[in-house]
């Protein structure tokens, strides 16, 4: 069912046009004040494609993809998502999804203020508790959140608007079609009456759950969807008064760290001096857990001097041995093979490397934690926080529903925070010492044990003759990416960690995300995965940045060998009218084609996913580089200079929220195209902070950065939080290379090149100085 019809623009998605309707069933439950909830949610439809000289045949993420799974999946429990009108005249909304700085909060408020004819800032909107009978519901990730809810939220404030509507009709004695609702103020066009939503909630509440019709608003009607809007926790973040893990008051909840194994998944053998570190001023606790040795203290400066004093024996890890190289060797071992090539045809073939990443997130990892006997109660930043109660609860040996499960806001993720690590230690360390703790890792540990975007090689071959592309086959070759979340539960969960259910879900998460917007002609992209001894996630887009940009470095390649400019070479090969207008006014934009000194250079590039486009056009200088101060060398190399975004989200609920999740994905794709890489030795990564980290710094972000959010493009929503991610980097790879006049093939670019930085101590993972280490981590 579709979520609503839609005036088509010229350009439209004309498979929407036949679908409309905006009859929906919601519900009015039992409660003291107007209590609402939806029944069903939006189907997701697979774009019109057209058609080449040599047209592909359209891949299984063209027909059906990650997001209409998860959309789907959502279905069942959409009547389970309330808004509550008070009598103070706002409406509440719990979201059960994530806030981790993509502004869904703010999106999310938008929708209901729309339907329900209500000023935004009356609108609260808060995080979701654990709540296990939604199932998919609570998962956030795959940029799904606006897409999955869009339809259930606004068909519940559209329930909750008509039955304010007909109390005001009873209280005034009026028939509803007279009545007009604005701004949370209802009145009567015949008398000039007027009553207030808070007036009414409690008039309006129902004694017995019914069942109702509704009809949402046609986008003409929109006053509210579609508007830039300023983020509704923005003066919250300014100030210093939103509230995230750390700053949850839980009585008797003292600091805790904990002290971890020079190389990954390394286990503790023997601690010399126990005794020793319990006595250290301010320590309440000292023992051991399952991923090291935790310390509880009054301070975390305390506990960073009892973490540094534990003398620890520490037995292996799952990858003591392990290097970057050995690991590129172990990746070109397990890759799978190509056809065989047709001597009557042309061929453009290579092979890229990918190296680690981290998708460490500014809030360095951590959780509040409470568990008493027949109990716990856990506070962290969750993306899959059904899964951490039932596995929580497992660990503890407590029935789920004594585990409660409260989402805090949070600093960050990229995919950090799908995985509830801190939450479980947190719990771990609590029952341990029969006291609440205030779980907080260093920075160090989230870079060397946190999760890491795996490190992967991408081969590709395309073939080509007398104009056009005859055949593109990619094989892409990584470390196994661990989807020990699920899809938001714990059935998917357990089954991920399966021998062969991780392999299962990757190759399901690969194929239902990868797609080729090109015709070129018979197109095969195959996934392999090797060694599960690393710590993995989803970090922003998966495998999309890697895999695209692979893909767009070798459109670059095709277009110069067959003596086309690589605009128009694109253009004319895109599948899509959506992802050709998008390219052209980013070419348009960006004055593709202008004159550039040698050594600099523009670059394109295209990403379609989520039902939404993204084209981006950026310029790069590879002259040599100088920042006026003392740097890493690792600081002095290419800059980017412009960026150029065109998105095409289809309906764009907030386009000022649009726009800056386009700008957080162009500094993530610049990021890891150029400088943001991890070194694998002997087991163990050597970055081991931001300052060594080197992520897309002020004297590498574009002086020129211009976004451009299309008009609506069809009558829903596309996903965009990750976006951006995959066209940027390889926009910035492809500028690269016709700068220097060879194209990349190992990322980061700098990866090669000298640290630029002294490796931190691994034993233990922390700087030597107090203070260094508390403005390092905190």
């Amino acid at each position: 069912m579709a979520a609503h019809e839609h005036p088509q623009p010229q350009d439209a998605d004309p498979a929407a046009a036949g679908i409309g309707r905006r009859r929906f069933l919601g519900y009015v439950l039992a409660a003291s004040t107007l209590t609402v909830a939806a029944e069903l949610g939006e189907a997701v439809l697979a774009p019109d494609r057209a058609a080449a000289v040599v047209p592909s045949a359209p891949g299984p993420a063209e027909l059906y993809d990650l997001n209409d799974m998860l959309t789907h999946a959502t279905l069942p429990t959409a009547n389970l998502i309330t808004i509550r009108v008070d009598s103070d005249g706002t409406a509440s909304f719990a979201l059960p999804r994530a806030e981790v700085g993509q502004g869904v909060t703010t999106s999310s408020a938008m929708l209901v203020a729309e339907e329900l004819d209500l000023p935004l800032d009356k609108v609260r909107v808060t995080l979701a508790d654990a709540r296990p009978e939604l199932l998919f519901n609570q998962l956030t990730g795959g940029s799904n959140t606006t897409i999955s809810t869009f339809t259930p939220i606004r068909v519940a404030a559209a329930v909750a608007r008509g039955r304010l509507l007909q109390a005001a009709a009873l209280e005034l004695g009026e028939a509803a079609d007279t009545l007009t609702a604005k701004l949370g103020v209802i009145t009567s066009s015949v008398t000039g009456k007027s009553l207030s939503y808070g007036e009414l909630a409690v008039q309006a509440a129902a004694v017995t759950t019914s069942q109702v019709a509704v009809t949402l608003k046609e986008s003409s009607e929109f006053k509210v969807i579609g508007t830039g809007q300023r983020r509704v926790d923005a003066l919250e973040a300014v100030t210093g008064r939103k509230k995230f893990a750390m700053d949850v008051h839980v009585p008797g909840a003292l600091p805790a760290m904990v002290c971890r194994p020079p190389t990954i998944n390394g286990t503790v053998r023997s601690v010399e001096n126990l005794d020793e570190v319990r006595a250290m001023p301010g320590i309440t606790d000292v023992v051991r857990i399952s991923t090291g040795v935790a310390v509880r203290g009054r301070t975390f400066g305390q506990c960073i001097d009892a973490v540094r004093a534990l003398k620890v024996t520490w037995g292996p890890g799952t990858v003591d041995d392990a290097s970057d190289d050995s690991i590129r060797d172990e990746l070109r071992g397990a890759e799978l093979p190509l056809p065989a090539i047709d001597l009557l045809t042309k061929s453009v073939d290579a092979r890229f490397t990918f190296h680690f990443a981290s998708n460490s997130a500014l809030e360095t990892n951590c959780a509040v934690a409470e568990v008493r006997e027949d109990s716990a109660e856990i506070w962290a930043s969750l993306k899959s926080p059904i899964t951490a109660q039932e596995q929580i609860a497992l660990t503890l040996g407590l029935p789920a529903s004594a585990v409660k499960v409260h989402v805090t806001q949070g600093g960050g993720s990229f995919g950090r925070k799908l995985f509830h690590d801190g939450a479980a230690e947190a719990a771990e360390i609590s029952k341990a010492t029969g006291k609440p703790v205030r779980l907080m890792w260093h920075r160090t540990d989230d870079f060397r044990q946190g999760r890491t975007h795996p490190m992967s090689i991408s081969r590709v071959r395309a073939t080509y003759a007398l104009g056009q592309v005859l055949t593109y086959d990619q094989r892409h070759t990584s470390v196994a990416t661990d989807f020990g979340h699920g899809v938001g539960e714990i059935i998917t969960a357990e089954a991920a960690r399966l021998p062969v259910g991780d392999l299962t879900f990757s190759e399901t998460i690969f194929t239902l995300t990868q797609q080729t917007p090109y015709n070129f002609g018979v197109v095969t992209q195959l996934l392999s995965e090797v060694d599960k001894g690393f710590h993995t996630g989803s970090m922003r887009n998966i495998y999309s940045p890697n895999v695209r940009c692979a893909q767009e470095l070798i459109v670059d390649e095709l277009a110069k060998r067959m003596g086309k400019d690589p605009y128009q070479f694109r253009r004319t090969f895109l599948k899509d009218d959506r992802a050709r207008a998008v390219l052209d006014k980013a070419a348009e934009v960006g004055g593709w084609g202008r004159g550039m000194p040698a050594g600099t250079a523009q670059g394109i590039a295209l990403h379609p996913e989520y039902h939404s486009y993204v084209a981006v056009l950026a310029e790069i200088d590879c002259r040599p580089q100088t920042t006026g101060r003392k740097v890493p060398d690792a600081y002095t190399g290419p800059r980017v200079t412009k960026v150029v975004c065109v998105v095409d989200a289809g309906l764009a609920v907030n386009p000022r929220g649009l726009e800056a999740q386009m700008m957080g994905g162009i500094m993530d794709g610049i990021a890891i195209t150029l400088s943001s890489g991890l070194h694998l030795a002997n087991g163990h990564f050597l970055e081991g902070s931001w300052d060594n980290y080197f992520y897309t710094r002020q004297w590498n972000t574009p002086p020129e950065l211009e976004i451009v959010v299309m008009p609506p493009t069809t009558g829903r929503p596309g996903g965009a939080g990750e976006l951006a991610v995959a066209a940027a980097m390889a926009a910035v790879a492809c500028a690269y290379g016709r700068a220097t006049g060879t194209m990349p093939t190992t990322f980061p670019i700098n990866h090669a090149g000298p640290l630029g930085f002294e490796p931190l101590p691994t034993t233990p993972p922390i700087p030597a100085s107090p203070t260094d280490g508390l403005s390092r981590a905190y």
